[in-house]
């Protein structure tokens, strides 16, 4: 990976502190460097950096963790501790204050060059998109063009800290899409936290998120750190945000603003610096209206906003969707299907799929189950899937796609767009649907226009 600029890196050795050389970072950057902490927080003010490496002895040690823990209410970016004493303590605490890379005296390049790559690699502007793919993409199965841009957005907010509130409907994936963020994100080394707000019941959602001290209420017999100080310097992922009560969002507010807890029973402030994703099937802004949900809860959750797409408006990557699950179900359940007929895959195409990618997951689990053929046909499908003819009041998808054509005056270019499909797409479905071409003008109308001219 080649940076379009020169590292900046900032480089604190504190007196008495071991010198450490910018060669050792075995990297080529652009070292800068300087020798007590007030010095270097004008200097963090003043230039733009990539990263902030302290050489910290006994004595500085203290005074440098508390430069990080001030420096991370105004900066993400990287900051390595080299220390020639440690300790799990000590590694504890400097990593609850915010350091993300914590090495020993004395440092050889090699070892120091590839977790610094690591983290440098997620710097915005140092790495152009080309040199930069989205790990874990295979997580996401299709081709579809909606996907594809799904794909490319993740890539480029993960890396940034922004709060993000992930939208769509159930089974659509937003956790899928938010350990991508995570795991491209400059916290991937740090926790990721899941909370299913819908799992856990209001009365225990307050102490399961803040914690609890000892003796707080009846039965807490030992302290409990909850999953927001879990997701200390990490990620929280908080799955149907919608249904938290009125109570637990005032909570959580305060946190977002104050970067700070307390937990139930507890006088003492507990720092927080966390990035939240947040997913929901319902329309907040409906929630909001109806006083379900706080505005100023929902502008600090929707700075970046995903909206991932419904399966049926996808329905190129059903394919690619059936081939990973037959894939998987095989090796799990040791068997050996090959798939399915091209009647029994374009029903499940054609099909709406309201449940979405899981309801397809479980639907291809239970035909599994049933013990099928080596290759499925119509009959091996459940009744409502090969019989599925469109919902009431909805025209049929011939139907659909012959308006589409006739809109388009028979474009397939432009058709398929508008259906959202690909040309194959719909050239399949027109030979499942005997539609070979445009239809011939009606001959009383041919004559008239002859007998006008």
């Amino acid at each position: 990976m080649r940076p379009l600029r020169p590292f900046q890196i900032l480089l604190i050795i504190p007196v008495g502190s071991l010198a450490v050389d910018g060669a050792c970072l075995g990297i080529s950057a652009q070292v800068s460097t300087c020798s007590d902490f007030s010095r270097a927080a004008e200097f963090v003010a003043d230039r733009p950096l990539d990263a902030v490496l302290i050489s910290a002895s006994e004595a500085s040690m203290q005074p440098a963790l508390e430069f990080v823990k001030t420096f991370r209410s105004v900066s993400y970016i990287p900051v390595i501790l080299v220390t020639s004493t440690s300790s799990e303590e000590l590694a504890v605490e400097a990593l609850n204050a915010g350091v993300n890379l914590y090495l020993k005296h004395p440092l050889a390049p090699e070892a120091v060059a590839g977790p610094l790559s690591r983290l440098l690699r997620h710097v915005p502007g140092v790495a152009d998109s080309a040199e930069s793919p989205l790990a874990g993409a295979e997580h996401l199965i299709g081709q579809s063009r909606c996907l594809c841009e799904l794909r490319e957005y993740v890539r480029r907010i993960a890396r940034f800290q922004s709060h993000v509130l992930i939208t769509g409907e159930t089974g659509t994936g937003k956790e899928v899409i938010a350990e991508l963020i995570h795991r491209n994100s400059p916290r991937s080394a740090r926790p990721f936290v899941s909370l299913n707000s819908t799992a856990i019941p209001d009365s225990l959602l307050e102490s399961e998120l803040f914690g609890y001290e000892r003796g707080a209420f009846t039965g807490a017999t030992g302290m409990h750190r909850g999953k927001l100080a879990l997701a200390h310097t990490g990620t929280i992922f908080f799955d149907e945000i919608g249904d938290i009560s009125a109570a637990v969002q005032a909570k959580l507010l305060r946190a977002i603003d104050g970067k700070a807890i307390y937990r139930l029973g507890g006088e003492k402030e507990i720092p927080l610096d966390v990035r939240i994703l947040a997913a929901t099937n319902q329309d907040l802004d409906t929630a909001m209206e109806q006083n379900r949900f706080r505005r100023d809860l929902y502008y600090r959750l929707n700075v970046v906003r995903i909206k991932i797409p419904p399966l049926r408006d996808r329905p190129d990557d059903i394919p690619p969707l059936i081939d990973h699950y037959v894939s998987h179900f095989n090796s799990a359940f040791g068997l050996r299907v090959e798939g399915f007929t091209p009647r029994a895959l374009d029903r499940l195409v054609c099909y709406d799929w309201p449940g979405n990618v899981r309801e397809l997951k479980n639907v291809l689990e239970a035909i599994f189950v049933n013990l099928p053929g080596r290759r499925v046909d119509t009959a091996g499908l459940p009744p409502y899937i090969s019989q599925y003819i469109g919902k009431p009041g909805e025209p049929s998808e011939r139907e659909a796609m012959l308006r589409a054509l006739t809109a388009t005056n028979w474009n397939k270019t432009k058709t398929a767009d508008q259906l959202h499909w690909s040309r194959m797409t719909l050239y399949r479905k027109m030979a499942t649907y005997q539609i070979a071409g445009r239809p011939a003008a009606p001959r009383v109308k041919m004559a008239a226009k002859a007998a006008a001219s």
